[in-house]
């Protein structure tokens, strides 16, 4: 009966270069045992690193996918806060102006919610192209979760006077000018 290694030279699967070659490894791992030495099998090990190179990327890729998971959670709350909470503006019949990143944007509101978006009280947000107004309150709570999503909110500190070096300090902006 033929050894493997022939049948495997007779199939022409295996060549006797590396017939030659797994006969010496053999042999070398033989006399290493012989002698006491630690045996370091390469196939073991290599599986081994390749089987840790696996698990390190299995978990990469776990993490992004928890990550965006959770996005996609903080975008969904996101939306419902907004829907739930924006003002009805079909009564508006004012021109709002406001900044969206360099953009100047308008909306029509009502003198109420004009007032109240110039002092602070109300804030812009944005879902896509779409713009709603919202209660302060409610815009703090989205801004926790997502900064991007409050486009205009109007910052009190703004409208104090700077110091006494305002040239300007005696003359007050009405409440009713429009840019």
């Amino acid at each position: 009966m033929a050894s493997l290694q022939d049948q495997l030279l007779k199939a022409g699967l295996v060549n006797k270069k590396k017939a030659k070659m797994a006969e010496r490894t053999k042999q070398k791992v033989a006399k290493q045992i012989r002698k006491g030495e630690d045996v370091v099998d390469e196939a073991k090990s290599g599986a081994e690193s390749a089987r840790l190179a696996k698990l390190a990327k299995d978990k990469q890729l776990n993490e992004k996918i928890k990550a965006d998971a959770h996005n996609k959670a903080l975008q969904a709350q996101i939306i419902q806060l907004i829907k739930s909470n924006e003002l009805d503006r079909k009564y508006g019949d004012i021109d709002y102006n406001f900044t969206d990143g360099t953009k100047v944007k308008r909306i029509q509101v009502d003198s109420l919610m004009q007032h109240q978006l110039s002092r602070g009280m109300l804030a812009i947000a944005k879902i896509s192209t779409t713009y709603f107004v919202l209660p302060a309150i409610v815009a703090d709570k989205i801004r926790e979760r997502d900064e991007r999503s409050i486009v205009y909110q109007a910052d009190l500190t703004e409208l104090e006077p700077t110091g006494e070096d305002d040239p300007y300090a005696d003359y007050q902006i009405p409440d009713d000018l429009m840019w």
